[in-house]
């Protein structure tokens, strides 16, 4: 994967293609002009760009996704930890939860989800 980023529009239409895949090109591209208005080649460039990032392939006028749509979020939000915490998961939920209280309900699940985790 060349660069795992995507802006606010490129995520809309990845969204699209995971909530459809595999899609053909052809019907995708109707797909954006519904969904967002979009000629067919804007929906082309698009595609082409997402695909030169690794996210997708079209191969033989198919789009599969090479990578989950969780598996693209997971990545972002590991690289946002890293980038702003120094990669520290404590200091990211200590400054999440900083000025909030957490329910009952939240704190159970998050005892839950790394009681799950731990090695």
């Amino acid at each position: 994967m060349n660069e795992l980023q995507m802006g606010p529009i490129e995520s809309r239409f990845a969204d699209m293609i995971w909530r459809n895949a595999p899609v053909t090109a052809a019907a995708l591209a109707r797909l954006a002009a519904s969904e967002l208005g979009w000629k067919k080649t804007t929906c082309y460039t698009v595609l082409k760009r997402l695909c030169d990032k690794g996210i997708f392939i079209n191969e033989g006028g198919s789009v599969t996704p090479l990578i989950t749509r969780k598996e693209y979020y997971a990545a972002q939000s590991r690289r946002f930890v890293d980038d702003s915490f120094a990669g520290s998961l404590p200091a990211f939920i200590a400054a999440f939860t900083s000025g909030r209280s957490l329910s009952d309900e939240e704190a159970d699940a998050l005892r839950e989800l790394l009681d799950g985790r731990r090695e």
